[in-house]
Protein backbone atom coordinates (compact mmCIF):
# COMPACT_ATOMS: atom_id res chain seq x y z
CA UNK A 1 0.00 0.00 0.00
CA UNK A 2 1.55 3.21 -1.13
CA UNK A 3 1.88 6.34 1.49
CA UNK A 4 -1.44 8.17 0.06
CA UNK A 5 -3.38 5.19 0.42
CA UNK A 6 -2.14 4.90 3.82
CA UNK A 7 -3.23 8.91 4.65
CA UNK A 8 -5.75 8.97 3.32
CA UNK A 9 -7.47 5.72 5.20
CA UNK A 10 -5.97 7.50 8.20
CA UNK A 11 -7.92 10.42 7.40
CA UNK A 12 -11.34 9.28 6.78
CA UNK A 13 -10.91 6.66 9.95
CA UNK A 14 -10.62 9.60 11.58
CA UNK A 15 -13.98 11.22 10.39
CA UNK A 16 -15.04 7.73 11.99
CA UNK A 17 -14.76 9.74 15.55
CA UNK A 18 -17.67 11.01 14.72
CA UNK A 19 -20.32 7.95 13.67
CA UNK A 20 -23.35 8.88 14.43
CA UNK A 21 -23.04 12.33 12.64
CA UNK A 22 -21.61 11.11 9.67
CA UNK A 23 -24.56 8.33 9.50
CA UNK A 24 -26.91 11.25 9.80
CA UNK A 25 -25.02 12.71 6.69
CA UNK A 26 -24.76 9.78 4.93
CA UNK A 27 -28.41 9.13 5.49
CA UNK A 28 -29.60 12.37 4.04
CA UNK A 29 -27.55 12.14 1.55
CA UNK A 30 -28.43 8.78 0.25
CA UNK A 31 -32.10 10.74 0.19
CA UNK A 32 -31.06 13.50 -2.04
CA UNK A 33 -29.28 10.95 -4.60
CA UNK A 34 -32.57 9.20 -4.97
CA UNK A 35 -34.60 12.70 -5.40
CA UNK A 36 -31.81 13.63 -8.35
CA UNK A 37 -32.41 10.22 -10.04
CA UNK A 38 -36.25 11.37 -10.62
CA UNK A 39 -37.10 13.92 -13.85
CA UNK A 40 -36.67 15.73 -15.25
CA UNK A 41 -33.02 15.42 -14.44
CA UNK A 42 -31.87 12.34 -16.41
CA UNK A 43 -29.58 10.79 -14.16
CA UNK A 44 -31.58 7.26 -13.25
CA UNK A 45 -28.04 6.02 -12.22
CA UNK A 46 -28.28 8.12 -8.98
CA UNK A 47 -30.72 5.91 -7.50
CA UNK A 48 -28.44 2.69 -6.91
CA UNK A 49 -25.89 4.50 -5.76
CA UNK A 50 -28.68 6.13 -3.19
CA UNK A 51 -29.69 2.77 -2.49
CA UNK A 52 -25.74 1.47 -1.60
CA UNK A 53 -25.31 4.43 0.39
CA UNK A 54 -28.31 4.10 2.74
CA UNK A 55 -27.58 0.50 3.00
CA UNK A 56 -24.22 0.87 4.46
CA UNK A 57 -25.77 3.93 6.79
CA UNK A 58 -28.56 1.23 7.76
CA UNK A 59 -26.22 -1.87 8.39
CA UNK A 60 -23.24 0.48 10.18
CA UNK A 61 -26.21 1.30 13.09
CA UNK A 62 -26.93 -0.83 16.37
CA UNK A 63 -30.37 -1.88 16.29
CA UNK A 64 -33.78 -1.90 15.08
CA UNK A 65 -34.16 2.00 16.09
CA UNK A 66 -31.02 3.45 14.61
CA UNK A 67 -32.06 1.40 11.60
CA UNK A 68 -35.64 3.56 11.97
CA UNK A 69 -33.70 6.60 12.23
CA UNK A 70 -31.78 6.75 9.51
CA UNK A 71 -34.07 5.06 6.69
CA UNK A 72 -36.34 7.75 8.03
CA UNK A 73 -33.67 10.98 7.63
CA UNK A 74 -33.26 9.04 3.95
CA UNK A 75 -36.55 9.73 3.57
CA UNK A 76 -37.14 13.34 4.20
CA UNK A 77 -34.43 13.76 2.19
CA UNK A 78 -35.81 11.97 -0.57
CA UNK A 79 -39.43 13.34 -0.27
CA UNK A 80 -39.29 16.60 0.69
CA UNK A 81 -37.44 18.27 -2.56
CA UNK A 82 -39.60 15.58 -4.73
CA UNK A 83 -42.95 16.49 -3.02
CA UNK A 84 -42.94 20.23 -2.90
CA UNK A 85 -45.90 20.91 -5.83
CA UNK A 86 -48.59 19.43 -3.21
CA UNK A 87 -48.08 22.97 -1.35
CA UNK A 88 -47.55 25.23 -4.21
CA UNK A 89 -51.12 26.99 -3.14
CA UNK A 90 -52.04 25.40 0.37
CA UNK A 91 -49.06 26.40 2.08
CA UNK A 92 -46.55 23.88 3.44
CA UNK A 93 -48.42 21.93 5.92
CA UNK A 94 -49.69 19.30 3.27
CA UNK A 95 -46.05 18.97 1.80
CA UNK A 96 -44.54 18.46 5.07
CA UNK A 97 -47.02 16.25 6.56
CA UNK A 98 -47.33 13.93 3.17
CA UNK A 99 -43.49 14.13 3.03
CA UNK A 100 -43.27 12.67 7.03
CA UNK A 101 -45.39 9.90 6.13
CA UNK A 102 -43.46 8.77 3.11
CA UNK A 103 -40.65 9.19 5.23
CA UNK A 104 -42.17 6.73 7.64
CA UNK A 105 -42.03 4.06 5.08
CA UNK A 106 -38.25 4.58 4.47
CA UNK A 107 -37.44 4.38 7.84
CA UNK A 108 -39.63 0.86 8.10
CA UNK A 109 -36.96 -0.61 5.48
CA UNK A 110 -34.69 0.65 8.17
CA UNK A 111 -35.84 -1.53 10.54
CA UNK A 112 -36.15 -4.78 7.92
CA UNK A 113 -33.21 -3.99 6.64
CA UNK A 114 -31.12 -4.44 10.33
CA UNK A 115 -33.53 -7.57 10.70
CA UNK A 116 -32.48 -8.89 7.60
CA UNK A 117 -29.10 -8.04 6.99
CA UNK A 118 -27.72 -10.67 9.20
CA UNK A 119 -29.40 -13.46 6.98
CA UNK A 120 -27.08 -15.46 4.30
CA UNK A 121 -27.39 -13.26 0.89
CA UNK A 122 -28.64 -10.29 2.63
CA UNK A 123 -28.72 -7.88 -0.54
CA UNK A 124 -31.31 -9.93 -2.01
CA UNK A 125 -33.45 -9.72 1.29
CA UNK A 126 -32.61 -6.29 1.37
CA UNK A 127 -34.31 -5.63 -2.29
CA UNK A 128 -37.36 -7.14 -1.39
CA UNK A 129 -37.12 -5.19 2.00
CA UNK A 130 -37.35 -1.93 -0.48
CA UNK A 131 -39.75 -3.77 -2.59
CA UNK A 132 -41.90 -4.41 0.88
CA UNK A 133 -41.60 -1.13 2.17
CA UNK A 134 -42.70 0.70 -1.84
CA UNK A 135 -46.12 -1.65 -1.46
CA UNK A 136 -47.23 -0.58 2.52
CA UNK A 137 -46.79 3.41 0.89
CA UNK A 138 -48.70 2.19 -2.18
CA UNK A 139 -51.61 0.61 -0.33
CA UNK A 140 -52.03 2.11 3.08
CA UNK A 141 -53.30 4.92 4.01
CA UNK A 142 -56.48 6.33 2.50
CA UNK A 143 -55.68 3.93 -0.60
CA UNK A 144 -51.55 4.67 -0.63
CA UNK A 145 -48.90 7.09 -2.13
CA UNK A 146 -46.84 5.78 -5.01
CA UNK A 147 -45.45 8.69 -6.24
CA UNK A 148 -41.38 8.67 -5.99
CA UNK A 149 -41.35 4.39 -6.27
CA UNK A 150 -38.38 4.04 -8.05
CA UNK A 151 -39.31 2.53 -10.81
CA UNK A 152 -40.67 6.02 -12.08
CA UNK A 153 -37.14 7.96 -12.01
CA UNK A 154 -36.16 5.08 -14.30
CA UNK A 155 -37.95 5.72 -17.69
CA UNK A 156 -34.51 6.74 -19.58
CA UNK A 157 -32.53 3.96 -17.48
CA UNK A 158 -31.23 0.61 -18.36
CA UNK A 159 -33.81 -1.39 -16.07
CA UNK A 160 -36.58 -0.26 -18.01
CA UNK A 161 -37.68 -3.41 -20.38
CA UNK A 162 -38.18 -5.20 -16.92
CA UNK A 163 -41.53 -3.52 -16.25
CA UNK A 164 -42.72 -5.44 -19.40
CA UNK A 165 -42.12 -8.60 -17.35
CA UNK A 166 -42.76 -7.50 -13.85
CA UNK A 167 -43.86 -4.21 -13.78
CA UNK A 168 -43.11 -1.15 -12.29
CA UNK A 169 -42.47 -3.85 -8.67
CA UNK A 170 -40.25 -5.54 -10.87
CA UNK A 171 -38.00 -2.43 -12.05
CA UNK A 172 -38.03 -1.05 -8.33
CA UNK A 173 -36.78 -4.26 -6.86
CA UNK A 174 -33.71 -4.58 -9.84
CA UNK A 175 -32.96 -0.73 -9.01
CA UNK A 176 -33.13 -1.74 -5.23
CA UNK A 177 -30.96 -5.10 -5.72
CA UNK A 178 -28.22 -3.02 -7.67
CA UNK A 179 -27.72 -1.24 -4.95
CA UNK A 180 -27.74 -3.29 -1.93
CA UNK A 181 -25.06 -5.56 -4.31
CA UNK A 182 -23.11 -2.31 -5.20
CA UNK A 183 -23.37 -2.47 -1.03
CA UNK A 184 -22.02 -5.27 -0.43
CA UNK A 185 -19.14 -4.84 -3.13
CA UNK A 186 -17.77 -1.40 -1.31
CA UNK A 187 -17.99 -3.38 2.17
CA UNK A 188 -15.95 -6.33 0.61
CA UNK A 189 -12.94 -3.75 -1.07
CA UNK A 190 -13.09 -1.70 2.53
CA UNK A 191 -12.43 -4.85 3.86
CA UNK A 192 -9.32 -5.95 1.71
CA UNK A 193 -7.71 -2.20 2.27
CA UNK A 194 -7.80 -2.84 6.01
CA UNK A 195 -10.41 0.00 6.32
CA UNK A 196 -10.89 0.65 10.16
CA UNK A 197 -13.41 -1.01 11.44
CA UNK A 198 -14.28 -3.46 8.71
CA UNK A 199 -12.59 -6.28 9.38
CA UNK A 200 -14.47 -9.75 10.67
CA UNK A 201 -12.88 -9.76 14.46
CA UNK A 202 -13.76 -5.39 14.64
CA UNK A 203 -17.35 -6.71 13.89
CA UNK A 204 -17.53 -9.58 15.84
CA UNK A 205 -16.82 -7.85 19.14
CA UNK A 206 -18.97 -4.46 18.10
CA UNK A 207 -21.84 -6.84 17.77
CA UNK A 208 -21.41 -9.18 20.43
CA UNK A 209 -24.71 -8.94 23.11
CA UNK A 210 -27.92 -8.45 22.24
CA UNK A 211 -27.72 -7.21 18.45
CA UNK A 212 -25.76 -9.08 15.88
CA UNK A 213 -24.32 -7.82 12.15
CA UNK A 214 -23.99 -4.56 13.12
CA UNK A 215 -21.26 -2.87 11.63
CA UNK A 216 -19.94 -1.95 8.27
CA UNK A 217 -18.32 -4.98 7.79
CA UNK A 218 -21.26 -6.89 9.19
CA UNK A 219 -20.51 -10.13 6.85
CA UNK A 220 -19.24 -12.52 9.66
CA UNK A 221 -17.38 -14.54 6.68
CA UNK A 222 -13.73 -14.77 6.44
CA UNK A 223 -11.46 -13.61 3.86
CA UNK A 224 -12.36 -16.61 1.36
CA UNK A 225 -16.31 -16.40 1.69
CA UNK A 226 -15.84 -12.65 1.60
CA UNK A 227 -14.00 -12.66 -1.60
CA UNK A 228 -16.49 -15.04 -2.92
CA UNK A 229 -19.53 -12.66 -1.50
CA UNK A 230 -17.80 -9.12 -3.03
CA UNK A 231 -17.67 -11.20 -6.30
CA UNK A 232 -21.06 -12.54 -5.94
CA UNK A 233 -22.22 -9.09 -5.79
CA UNK A 234 -20.05 -7.25 -8.38
CA UNK A 235 -21.51 -10.10 -10.72
CA UNK A 236 -25.11 -9.23 -9.84
CA UNK A 237 -25.04 -6.17 -10.49
CA UNK A 238 -23.38 -6.90 -13.95
CA UNK A 239 -25.89 -9.56 -15.10
CA UNK A 240 -28.95 -7.28 -13.62
CA UNK A 241 -27.75 -3.97 -15.78
CA UNK A 242 -27.49 -6.59 -18.54
CA UNK A 243 -30.49 -8.07 -18.37
CA UNK A 244 -32.24 -4.47 -18.58
CA UNK A 245 -30.04 -3.33 -21.61
CA UNK A 246 -30.41 -6.60 -22.83
CA UNK A 247 -34.10 -7.53 -22.98
CA UNK A 248 -35.03 -3.74 -24.45
CA UNK A 249 -34.59 -5.40 -27.90
CA UNK A 250 -37.47 -7.49 -27.06
CA UNK A 251 -39.98 -4.45 -26.44
CA UNK A 252 -42.48 -3.66 -29.64
CA UNK A 253 -40.89 -1.12 -31.82
CA UNK A 254 -42.60 2.09 -32.11
CA UNK A 255 -44.98 0.92 -35.05
CA UNK A 256 -45.04 -2.90 -34.35
CA UNK A 257 -48.69 -3.61 -34.00
CA UNK A 258 -51.75 -5.36 -35.69
CA UNK A 259 -53.17 -1.83 -37.13
CA UNK A 260 -53.18 1.49 -36.70
CA UNK A 261 -54.97 4.46 -35.81
CA UNK A 262 -54.22 8.04 -35.59
CA UNK A 263 -55.14 10.03 -32.58
CA UNK A 264 -54.85 13.33 -31.47
CA UNK A 265 -53.99 15.26 -28.03
CA UNK A 266 -55.07 18.55 -27.46
CA UNK A 267 -53.91 20.81 -24.85
CA UNK A 268 -55.73 23.56 -24.65
CA UNK A 269 -54.36 25.57 -21.70
CA UNK A 270 -55.92 27.94 -18.96
CA UNK A 271 -55.82 31.34 -18.59
CA UNK A 272 -54.18 31.10 -15.13
CA UNK A 273 -52.24 28.43 -12.97
CA UNK A 274 -53.39 27.35 -9.13
CA UNK A 275 -55.84 26.35 -7.32
CA UNK A 276 -58.17 28.76 -9.45
CA UNK A 277 -57.51 27.39 -12.66
CA UNK A 278 -60.59 26.67 -13.46
CA UNK A 279 -61.90 30.00 -11.92
CA UNK A 280 -63.23 30.85 -16.19
CA UNK A 281 -64.51 27.54 -16.70
CA UNK A 282 -65.90 29.18 -19.77
CA UNK A 283 -62.49 30.13 -20.96
CA UNK A 284 -60.87 26.51 -20.31
CA UNK A 285 -63.45 24.88 -22.93
CA UNK A 286 -62.92 27.51 -25.06
CA UNK A 287 -59.75 27.05 -25.08
CA UNK A 288 -59.81 23.41 -26.35
CA UNK A 289 -62.85 23.77 -29.01
CA UNK A 290 -60.68 26.73 -30.49
CA UNK A 291 -57.62 24.55 -30.43
CA UNK A 292 -59.80 21.65 -32.04
CA UNK A 293 -60.68 23.66 -34.28
CA UNK A 294 -57.63 25.33 -35.32
CA UNK A 295 -56.08 21.65 -35.31
CA UNK A 296 -59.39 20.64 -38.30
CA UNK A 297 -58.07 23.54 -40.36
CA UNK A 298 -54.76 22.05 -39.95
CA UNK A 299 -55.97 18.95 -40.94
CA UNK A 300 -57.83 20.77 -44.01
CA UNK A 301 -54.15 22.21 -45.17
CA UNK A 302 -52.54 19.04 -45.08
CA UNK A 303 -50.62 20.09 -42.41
CA UNK A 304 -51.70 16.96 -39.90
CA UNK A 305 -53.65 13.32 -40.82
CA UNK A 306 -57.06 13.29 -40.09
CA UNK A 307 -57.13 11.51 -36.52
CA UNK A 308 -59.64 9.41 -35.80
CA UNK A 309 -60.14 10.19 -32.11
CA UNK A 310 -59.05 13.35 -30.28
CA UNK A 311 -57.77 12.73 -26.86
CA UNK A 312 -58.95 16.15 -24.47
CA UNK A 313 -57.43 16.50 -20.96
CA UNK A 314 -58.88 15.72 -17.46
CA UNK A 315 -60.96 19.12 -16.16
CA UNK A 316 -61.05 20.27 -20.15
CA UNK A 317 -64.95 20.97 -19.59
CA UNK A 318 -65.29 21.55 -15.86
CA UNK A 319 -68.92 22.81 -17.32
CA UNK A 320 -70.92 19.63 -17.02
CA UNK A 321 -71.95 18.94 -20.71
CA UNK A 322 -74.70 16.94 -19.76
CA UNK A 323 -76.37 19.57 -17.58
CA UNK A 324 -75.73 22.99 -19.78
CA UNK A 325 -76.94 22.94 -23.35
CA UNK A 326 -74.00 25.28 -24.22
CA UNK A 327 -71.14 23.01 -23.09
CA UNK A 328 -72.69 20.57 -25.48
CA UNK A 329 -72.84 22.27 -28.30
CA UNK A 330 -69.70 23.69 -27.97
CA UNK A 331 -68.41 20.23 -27.99
CA UNK A 332 -70.41 18.85 -30.90
CA UNK A 333 -69.47 21.68 -33.05
CA UNK A 334 -65.53 20.61 -32.24
CA UNK A 335 -66.64 16.94 -33.00
CA UNK A 336 -67.86 18.05 -35.87
CA UNK A 337 -65.10 20.29 -37.52
CA UNK A 338 -62.49 17.76 -36.78
CA UNK A 339 -64.85 14.92 -37.50
CA UNK A 340 -63.55 12.83 -35.07
CA UNK A 341 -65.07 11.73 -31.55
CA UNK A 342 -63.35 13.26 -28.60
CA UNK A 343 -62.55 12.15 -25.39
CA UNK A 344 -63.76 15.01 -23.12
CA UNK A 345 -62.47 15.28 -19.44
CA UNK A 346 -65.25 16.78 -17.52
CA UNK A 347 -66.39 17.20 -14.23
CA UNK A 348 -70.31 15.79 -13.86
CA UNK A 349 -72.76 17.03 -11.01
CA UNK A 350 -74.66 13.93 -9.50
CA UNK A 351 -78.04 14.26 -7.99
CA UNK A 352 -76.43 14.07 -4.54
CA UNK A 353 -74.13 16.97 -5.01
CA UNK A 354 -71.09 14.85 -5.34
CA UNK A 355 -69.08 15.43 -8.20
CA UNK A 356 -67.52 12.58 -10.96
CA UNK A 357 -64.22 13.03 -13.01
CA UNK A 358 -65.38 11.21 -16.35
CA UNK A 359 -63.88 10.66 -19.30
CA UNK A 360 -66.43 10.32 -21.88
CA UNK A 361 -66.66 9.79 -25.93
CA UNK A 362 -68.53 12.51 -27.81
CA UNK A 363 -69.63 12.73 -30.87
CA UNK A 364 -71.39 15.07 -33.41
CA UNK A 365 -73.76 13.18 -34.50
CA UNK A 366 -74.91 11.62 -31.00
CA UNK A 367 -73.17 13.80 -28.48
CA UNK A 368 -72.05 11.78 -25.03
CA UNK A 369 -71.42 8.23 -25.28
CA UNK A 370 -69.20 5.67 -23.35
CA UNK A 371 -67.35 6.84 -20.43
CA UNK A 372 -64.82 6.13 -17.67
CA UNK A 373 -65.86 7.90 -14.59
CA UNK A 374 -62.13 7.93 -12.60
CA UNK A 375 -62.01 5.19 -9.79
CA UNK A 376 -58.97 6.16 -7.97
CA UNK A 377 -59.89 9.39 -6.52
CA UNK A 378 -56.98 11.82 -4.65
CA UNK A 379 -57.15 11.96 -1.09
CA UNK A 380 -57.10 15.75 0.30
CA UNK A 381 -57.84 17.05 -3.02
CA UNK A 382 -60.85 15.76 -4.83
CA UNK A 383 -62.10 14.37 -1.51
CA UNK A 384 -61.24 15.02 1.80
CA UNK A 385 -60.57 11.92 4.16
CA UNK A 386 -62.35 12.36 8.06
CA UNK A 387 -63.28 16.14 6.52
CA UNK A 388 -64.10 17.82 10.45
CA UNK A 389 -60.61 16.51 12.07
CA UNK A 390 -58.34 17.82 9.08
CA UNK A 391 -60.19 21.24 8.83
CA UNK A 392 -59.39 21.93 12.52
CA UNK A 393 -55.28 22.00 10.89
CA UNK A 394 -56.16 24.04 7.26
CA UNK A 395 -58.60 26.39 6.09
CA UNK A 396 -57.76 24.89 2.89
CA UNK A 397 -59.90 21.88 3.92
CA UNK A 398 -62.76 23.13 2.46
CA UNK A 399 -61.83 23.64 -0.86
CA UNK A 400 -60.82 20.00 -1.33
CA UNK A 401 -63.42 18.21 -3.50
CA UNK A 402 -66.26 15.97 -2.85
CA UNK A 403 -65.92 13.36 -5.78
CA UNK A 404 -66.90 9.92 -5.82
CA UNK A 405 -65.03 7.28 -7.91
CA UNK A 406 -66.36 5.08 -10.26
CA UNK A 407 -66.85 1.64 -10.95
CA UNK A 408 -66.31 0.61 -14.34
CA UNK A 409 -63.25 -1.51 -15.79
CA UNK A 410 -61.52 1.69 -17.00
CA UNK A 411 -62.36 0.88 -20.55
CA UNK A 412 -64.37 2.99 -23.29
CA UNK A 413 -64.70 2.71 -27.13
CA UNK A 414 -64.25 4.74 -29.71
CA UNK A 415 -63.22 4.81 -33.42
CA UNK A 416 -63.87 0.77 -33.10
CA UNK A 417 -60.73 0.84 -30.26
CA UNK A 418 -61.17 -0.18 -27.14
CA UNK A 419 -58.99 2.71 -25.24
CA UNK A 420 -58.00 2.15 -21.51
CA UNK A 421 -58.34 5.04 -19.62
CA UNK A 422 -56.34 6.34 -16.42
CA UNK A 423 -56.99 9.75 -15.23
CA UNK A 424 -54.08 11.75 -13.64
CA UNK A 425 -53.35 10.51 -10.60
CA UNK A 426 -54.59 6.98 -11.31
CA UNK A 427 -51.55 6.28 -13.13
CA UNK A 428 -49.55 6.10 -10.16
CA UNK A 429 -51.12 2.75 -8.98
CA UNK A 430 -50.73 -0.45 -10.56
CA UNK A 431 -53.85 -1.30 -10.70
CA UNK A 432 -55.04 1.96 -13.03
CA UNK A 433 -54.98 0.03 -16.27
CA UNK A 434 -54.99 -3.89 -15.16
CA UNK A 435 -59.03 -3.77 -16.05
CA UNK A 436 -58.63 -1.81 -18.84
CA UNK A 437 -56.48 -4.75 -20.06
CA UNK A 438 -58.38 -7.72 -19.62
CA UNK A 439 -61.13 -5.86 -20.94
CA UNK A 440 -59.34 -5.79 -24.24
CA UNK A 441 -57.62 -2.13 -24.36
CA UNK A 442 -55.51 -1.64 -27.40
CA UNK A 443 -54.21 1.61 -26.51
CA UNK A 444 -53.87 3.67 -23.59
CA UNK A 445 -54.25 7.23 -22.43
CA UNK A 446 -54.08 9.50 -19.63
CA UNK A 447 -55.74 13.04 -19.43
CA UNK A 448 -54.25 14.95 -17.08
CA UNK A 449 -54.79 18.40 -15.29
CA UNK A 450 -51.52 19.96 -13.61
CA UNK A 451 -52.42 23.55 -13.88
CA UNK A 452 -52.81 23.11 -10.21
CA UNK A 453 -49.71 22.66 -9.48
CA UNK A 454 -48.14 25.24 -11.22
CA UNK A 455 -44.76 24.99 -13.14
CA UNK A 456 -43.31 22.58 -10.80
CA UNK A 457 -41.76 19.20 -11.48
CA UNK A 458 -44.84 17.51 -10.92
CA UNK A 459 -45.66 17.27 -14.91
CA UNK A 460 -42.35 15.71 -15.88
CA UNK A 461 -42.98 12.84 -13.12
CA UNK A 462 -45.85 11.67 -13.95
CA UNK A 463 -44.83 11.76 -17.83
CA UNK A 464 -41.95 9.10 -16.22
CA UNK A 465 -45.04 7.07 -14.88
CA UNK A 466 -47.08 7.10 -18.42
CA UNK A 467 -43.65 6.09 -20.37
CA UNK A 468 -42.90 2.92 -17.25
CA UNK A 469 -46.88 1.99 -17.83
CA UNK A 470 -46.17 2.04 -21.87
CA UNK A 471 -43.78 -0.61 -21.64
CA UNK A 472 -46.01 -2.46 -19.13
CA UNK A 473 -48.48 -3.10 -21.15
CA UNK A 474 -47.20 -3.36 -24.19
CA UNK A 475 -49.41 -0.13 -25.34
CA UNK A 476 -48.90 3.26 -26.58
CA UNK A 477 -50.11 5.71 -24.29
CA UNK A 478 -51.49 9.30 -25.17
CA UNK A 479 -50.85 11.74 -22.31
CA UNK A 480 -52.84 14.88 -23.04
CA UNK A 481 -52.90 17.59 -20.53
CA UNK A 482 -54.42 20.68 -20.00
CA UNK A 483 -51.37 23.08 -19.57
CA UNK A 484 -48.68 20.18 -20.27
CA UNK A 485 -46.69 18.22 -21.15
CA UNK A 486 -48.50 16.35 -23.44
CA UNK A 487 -47.13 13.65 -24.92
CA UNK A 488 -47.57 10.36 -28.02
CA UNK A 489 -45.53 7.52 -26.11
CA UNK A 490 -44.37 4.17 -27.61
CA UNK A 491 -44.46 0.67 -26.32
CA UNK A 492 -40.97 0.85 -25.86
CA UNK A 493 -41.33 4.09 -23.61
CA UNK A 494 -39.76 6.39 -26.12
CA UNK A 495 -41.25 9.64 -26.40
CA UNK A 496 -43.00 10.35 -29.94
CA UNK A 497 -43.99 13.84 -29.31
CA UNK A 498 -44.38 16.25 -27.07
CA UNK A 499 -45.52 19.45 -25.95
CA UNK A 500 -44.53 22.58 -23.99
CA UNK A 501 -45.89 24.24 -21.37
CA UNK A 502 -48.40 26.97 -20.74
CA UNK A 503 -49.26 26.83 -24.68
CA UNK A 504 -52.03 25.44 -27.05
CA UNK A 505 -51.05 22.67 -28.54
CA UNK A 506 -51.90 19.60 -30.71
CA UNK A 507 -49.99 16.25 -31.22
CA UNK A 508 -50.70 14.00 -33.81
CA UNK A 509 -49.50 10.88 -34.65
CA UNK A 510 -50.39 6.94 -35.99
CA UNK A 511 -50.17 4.95 -33.44
CA UNK A 512 -49.99 0.79 -33.28
CA UNK A 513 -53.03 -0.84 -31.58
CA UNK A 514 -52.27 -4.13 -29.94
CA UNK A 515 -53.96 -7.56 -28.53
CA UNK A 516 -51.08 -9.41 -27.08
CA UNK A 517 -50.51 -9.22 -23.58
CA UNK A 518 -46.59 -9.00 -21.66
CA UNK A 519 -45.79 -11.10 -18.91
CA UNK A 520 -46.50 -8.10 -16.78
CA UNK A 521 -50.14 -7.84 -18.02
CA UNK A 522 -50.67 -11.27 -17.19
CA UNK A 523 -48.81 -11.41 -14.07
CA UNK A 524 -50.91 -8.57 -12.79
CA UNK A 525 -50.27 -7.74 -8.80
CA UNK A 526 -47.95 -11.18 -8.26
CA UNK A 527 -44.49 -10.36 -8.25
CA UNK A 528 -45.03 -7.67 -5.79
CA UNK A 529 -46.88 -10.00 -3.42
CA UNK A 530 -44.61 -12.69 -3.60
CA UNK A 531 -41.93 -9.80 -2.67
CA UNK A 532 -43.88 -8.65 0.52
CA UNK A 533 -44.32 -12.57 1.10
CA UNK A 534 -40.85 -13.32 1.18
CA UNK A 535 -40.20 -10.11 3.31
CA UNK A 536 -41.68 -11.70 5.85
CA UNK A 537 -40.69 -15.17 5.60
CA UNK A 538 -37.25 -13.32 5.72
CA UNK A 539 -38.21 -11.49 9.22
CA UNK A 540 -39.30 -14.67 10.32
CA UNK A 541 -36.32 -16.65 10.08
CA UNK A 542 -34.58 -13.29 11.65
CA UNK A 543 -36.45 -13.23 14.18
CA UNK A 544 -36.39 -16.97 14.93
CA UNK A 545 -32.56 -16.52 14.69
CA UNK A 546 -32.61 -13.85 17.08
CA UNK A 547 -34.08 -16.00 19.62
CA UNK A 548 -31.91 -18.90 18.69
CA UNK A 549 -28.57 -17.12 19.34
CA UNK A 550 -29.99 -15.64 22.78
CA UNK A 551 -30.82 -19.29 24.33
CA UNK A 552 -28.08 -20.45 22.72
CA UNK A 553 -26.11 -17.69 25.05
CA UNK A 554 -27.47 -17.86 27.64
CA UNK A 555 -26.79 -21.66 28.34
CA UNK A 556 -23.19 -21.71 27.76
CA UNK A 557 -22.84 -18.73 30.26
CA UNK A 558 -20.77 -19.82 33.14
CA UNK A 559 -22.39 -19.80 36.29
CA UNK A 560 -21.03 -18.23 38.58
CA UNK A 561 -20.56 -19.12 42.46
Amino acid sequence: MVQGDSSAIRWIGGLARYPVLLRWVGAILAGALLFGSFPPRPWWFLAPAGIALLTLIVRSGTGLRSGFGYGFLAGLGFFLPLLPWTGIYVGPLPWLALSIACAVYVGLFGVLGRLLGRLPGWPLWLALAWSAAEWGRSSFPFGGFPWGRLAFGQADGWFLPLAAYGGAPLVSFAVALSGTCGAAVVLGLLRAIGFPGTTATAVESRTAGTDTDGGLGAESGRNGAGRVATAAAAASCVLLAAAGLGLHATLPGPMDGDRTITVAAVQGSVPRLGLDFNAQRRAVLDNHVRRTEQLADEVAAGLFPAPDVVVWPENSSDIDPLRNPDAAALISAAARRVSAPILVGAVLVNGDGTTTNSVMVWTAESGPGERHDKKIVQPFGEYLPMRGFFRLFSDYADRAGYFVPGHGDGTIRAAGTEIGVATCYEVAFDRAFRDSLRSGAQLLTVPTNNATFGDSEMTYQQLAMSRVRAVEHGRSLVVAATSGVSAIIAADGSVRQESALFVPEALVAEVPLRDSHTPATVLGPWPELVAVLLTAAGVVLSIAGRVGRGRAGTAAAPVRG
